[in-house]
């Protein structure tokens, strides 16, 4: 069950710009799924759904792109790297900031890279706190993601 309605989650944001929970839960309900907000919450985390802004200025819930092999070390998306304001670094963390709802996007961005030391990014609305094994290794992980960030 679990898996038709990840399956069906997919099928709705690729033809409707889902832009709230309530959307998504409300489209769900027509496609025969009596689901609850805490069900959709977690299937979007575990299907790994962002949200990006869609061609009418609002939000829209998307999977993550998954980068081209030859695409190099950047972001593999225009719409994530330009919502990057701002990358700084203290001791073992990196802390970047974002628009608001687009740190998950950008986090999944950094995940994809494997940047040299990062162990692991924890995303919340506009910030993201990259953990570092080393404060050196903060320094290069930040110069490392403004590269990724200037496409």
């Amino acid at each position: 069950m679990k898996t038709k309605r990840q399956n069906v989650i997919l099928s709705i944001i690729e033809k409707n710009d889902i832009e709230t929970q309530e959307e998504l839960i409300e489209s769900l309900r027509k496609e025969g799924f009596n689901v609850t907000q805490a069900t959709v919450s977690r299937d979007i985390r575990e299907l790994k759904l962002t949200k990006i802004n869609s061609e009418n200025g609002k939000y829209k819930y998307v999977l993550p792109r998954v980068p081209k092999e030859n695409a190099g070390h950047r972001l593999y998306n225009t719409t994530i790297s330009g919502s990057v304001i701002s990358v700084e670094y203290a001791l073992n963390i990196v802390v970047v900031k974002t628009y608001p709802g687009m740190a998950q996007a950008v986090a999944a961005g950094i995940d994809s890279n494997n940047i040299d030391g990062v162990m692991g990014c924890v995303a919340g609305d506009d910030t993201i706190i990259v953990a570092v094994k080393t404060a050196e290794g903060a320094k290069n992980a930040a110069r490392d993601i403004r590269k990724l960030i200037s496409v």
